[in-house]
Parts: structure tokens; C-alpha cells; sequence
């Protein structure tokens, strides 16, 4: 937007004087869209169908994110790295990145959370031929259980874990847990429903499909968030995509990014 507006203006001044090139700028600047240099720049991870650089739009999460800057008139740069690299980048003071997404809202006095873009449907990977069965997820304690590492998953489970009475095991990725349910090395594993959806469904892990399955019951429905430095910064673009959210419609985007 930038670019073509100062292209009219470099047009329409060629041939006029100085004075009256100050005079076009500063009538055209006034009736133009305003233009924004700033660019937000985010770190994230491969989380499809949330977040990829591979994925339609880089995922649900970023299609979201890059239609709420766009609303206010910004732009959005998102680079992927392993979460907790992901995490840490984005953490650092010296670095350009000014957050990262998507996450759930955790307490932390490094980070300040955006308003919710989206639900997270957190449950349990588990073998079709050996269920598992809990109601309150101190029943768990019976089954060792995969979790991805920097992940945060609920806080009475991530408390147990912390405490020792969870048996728990932490891999570097959502796959390989799977492959750790499918070969009995774990009871069961913490997946988001639709990154488990997504994973089944590629073309290498139809026989792995044929024999896992999400836990009937649901740990809990997590919000998503973009984590945002807390410094002055991270908080103003906090409020900016936070404005630019309220203009877009949020529901048709996630559909929209959700199949990939």
C-alpha cells in the first residue's frame, strides 16, 4: 500500500515546482490511507494446521494474524523455528522479533497475551485396541504419557508431572509420539484434536491412522494466543493486532485454513 500510494505522489509531482510538491504531499497525505513502515515480526513453529511455512497461508494461526495487521494497515513477517528456539528467539531483548504464536495463555511476566484467535481442543492420542480410561486426570497416573517438550498442556497435569506423579515422557514433536502410542512405548499421548486430524490424514501415516484414535474425553478446549514481549513494543502491537482482530472475521478464516 505504501509503495503505490508514494508512486501517485512521485506521478503527480514530476512536473510541478518544489512548493508545489510539498503542497501536493501534504493534501494527498491527508486523504490517502495511511501507510505504515513498521513490520511485526513473529516467531512460530511447523504445527499444521496451525502454523507451517509449508502449510496454505502458513497456517490457520498466521492467516489470522496477517488479516488483523492488514486491517490496521501492517504488515506481518513470521519466521519458523523449533518451539523452544521459537520461544526463546522471541524472548530475547536483542532480537527483532516482537513475539510468538500460537500459544496458550500461561502466567508469565515476560510475556503479554493477545485476545483469543481461535480454540485448541486438547486431548489424548491412544491405541484403537487398548483405550484408556480416566474421568479426573489424576486417573492418569496409571499410564505413562507423551508430551512435546516446552509444551504447556493442562495445569493440574503439567503440576503432576512437575511433582512425579505422572509417569511422563517428552519428545521434540507431536509425530513422535504418535509413533511411540502405535508402538506401545507410551499409554497414551497430549495432542491438539486437529493437528491430530491433520497428521493422520498425510499420506505416509495411513497405517498409522488405522490404529490410533483420540481419547473419547477431552482434557480441556485451550484459547490461543500471540505472546507478546512485555515491554512498551510488545504491547503496542499487542493492541494493534488486539484492533485489527475485532475487524476480520475470525471464524471464516480458521475454516478457511484449517483444511489444508
Amino acid at each position: 500500500m505504501c509503495s503505490f500510494v508514494f508512486n501517485i505522489i512521485q506521478r503527480l509531482t514530476t512536473a510541478v515546482s518544489k512548493g508545489q510538491k510539498l503542497f501536493l504531499f501534504l493534501i494527498l497525505s491527508c486523504t490517502l490511507p495511511v501507510c505504515y513502515a513498521d513490520t511485526l515480526y513473529l516467531t512460530s513453529l511447523h504445527w499444521p494446521p496451525y502454523a507451517g511455512s509449508q502449510l496454505k497461508n502458513e497456517g490457520a494461526s498466521i492467516a489470522i494474524t496477517r488479516a488483523a495487521l492488514a486491517a490496521v494497515g501492517h504488515e506481518v513477517q513470521v519466521d519458523f523455528y523449533p518451539w523452544s528456539r521459537a520461544v526463546r528467539m522471541a524472548s530475547r531483548e536483542d532480537s527483532k522479533y516482537s513475539g510468538y504464536l500460537p500459544e496458550y495463555a500461561y502466567p508469565t511476566e515476560k510475556f503479554v497475551f493477545s485476545y483469543s484467535m481461535g480454540s485448541s481442543p486438547l486431548g489424548l492420542v491412544e491405541q484403537k485396541r487398548h483405550p484408556i480410561s480416566w474421568s479426573n486426570q489424576s486417573d492418569l497416573n496409571q499410564y505413562t504419557i507423551g508430551v512435546v517438550q516446552g509444551y504447556v498442556n493442562t495445569e493440574q497435569l503439567d503440576n503432576m508431572i512437575a511433582q512425579g506423579v505422572q509417569p511422563a515422557e517428552a519428545v521434540a514433536s507431536d509425530i513422535h509420539n504418535i509413533k511411540k502410542v502405535v508402538s506401545g512405548r507410551i499409554d497414551a499421548a497430549v495432542i491438539d484434536a486437529h493437528v491430530l486430524g491433520y497428521l493422520l490424514g498425510q499420506p505416509d501415516m495411513k497405517s498409522v491412522a488405522s490404529r490410533v484414535q483420540l481419547n473419547k474425553r477431552i482434557l480441556t478446549q485451550k484459547e490461543l494466543y500471540i505472546a507478546f514481549k512485555n515491554n512498551a513494543e510488545g504491547k503496542k502491537w499487542r493492541d494493534l493486532f488486539n484492533q485489527g482482530l475485532g475487524k476480520i472475521d475470525v471464524d471464516k478464516i480458521l475454516q478457511e485454513n484449517m483444511a489444508q
